[in-house]
C-alpha cells in the first residue's frame, strides 16, 4: 500500500514539474517575442512670460443711484487716463454691478429703507509686457489718493510661444528617453532600435522653484518666470 502511494506521489510530482516547465517556456517565449523596452524621458525649459493681464474693480458708494453712477463715470475717466499714461491701450469695461444696501433697525434686522447705493465697475487690461502689468498691479492702488477705491486681483502672466516650445520639449524628452534606454540595455550588450510607440504626458507649467506636479497638468499664470516640463513615454525595439 505504501509503495503504491509513493508511486502516485512520484507521478503527481512529475506532472506538476512538467506543467511548470511548459508555463515557464511560454513566459520566456513571450518576453523574447516582444523584444521591446519602454522608458520615460523628460525635458524642461525656463521661460519668461511676454504678456500679461490684470482685473480690478472700482467701488463707489453714494446716497442715490444717480450720484453713484456719476461719481463712477468720473473715476473711470481718471483711471483710464492713468492707464494711458502707463502706455496701456487695451482697456475693457465690463458690465457694472449696481445694488442698494438697506438700513438695519435697532434689532439689527434689514429694513426697506435704502442706506446707500453701490456701483461696482469691473475693468480689465492687458499688454505684451508682463513686467509692465506687474508694476501697474502694485501701483494702481495709489489712486486712493484721488478718492478712488480699487480692488486689485492677482495678475495673470502667459508665454505666447508655448505651442512651439511644447513641440521642441517633446522632441527633447524623447531623446532623453532614448539615452536612458541605451544606459539600461548597455549591461546586456543589446542596442536600442526604432521607436514602436510614443505616449506624451501632460505638460507641467510651474514657477521656477516649484516641485508641484499633477496628473491633469499644471498651468501656472501667477509668475512671470516659468518652468515648462514635458514628459514622454517611449517604447523602443531591442536589437
Amino acid at each position: 500500500m505504501l509503495e503504491r502511494i509513493e508511486k502516485l506521489q512520484v507521478i503527481s510530482l512529475g506532472i506538476l514539474v512538467g506543467l511548470a516547465l511548459v508555463v515557464s517556456t511560454k513566459m520566456v517565449a513571450s518576453t523574447i517575442q516582444k523584444n521591446e523596452i519602454s522608458v520615460t524621458g523628460s525635458a524642461y525649459e525656463i521661460v519668461k512670460s511676454d504678456k500679461g493681464s490684470l482685473d480690478f474693480e472700482i467701488e463707489v458708494k453714494k446716497p442715490t443711484r444717480l450720484e453713484a453712477y456719476k461719481t463712477a463715470q468720473e473715476q473711470i475717466k481718471i483711471v483710464e487716463q492713468y492707464l494711458k499714461d502707463k502706455k496701456i491701450d487695451k482697456i475693457e469695461q465690463k458690465t457694472p454691478n449696481v445694488y442698494a444696501t438697506y438700513k438695519n433697525d435697532y434689532r439689527g434686522y434689514s429694513t426697506s429703507e435704502v442706506d446707500h447705493y453701490n456701483y461696482n465697475q469691473s475693468m480689465s487690461i492687458s499688454a505684451d509686457d508682463a513686467e509692465l502689468i506687474k508694476d501697474i498691479s502694485t501701483d494702481i492702488t495709489s489712486l486712493v489718493n484721488k478718492g478712488i477705491a480699487i480692488n486689485v486681483y492677482t495678475p495673470s502672466y502667459d508665454y505666447s510661444k508655448l505651442p512651439e516650445l511644447k513641440v521642441s520639449l517633446l522632441e527633447k524628452a524623447s531623446n532623453d528617453a532614448r539615452n536612458r534606454a541605451v544606459s539600461m540595455l548597455k549591461p546586456s550588450h543589446n542596442r536600442v532600435g526604432k521607436i514602436s510607440a510614443v505616449r506624451m504626458g501632460v505638460y507641467q507649467i510651474t514657477p521656477v522653484d516649484s516641485t508641484n506636479v499633477s496628473d491633469m497638468g499644471v498651468n501656472d499664470t501667477s509668475t512671470i518666470d516659468k518652468k515648462v516640463t514635458a514628459v514622454a513615454n517611449v517604447t523602443f525595439k531591442i536589437k
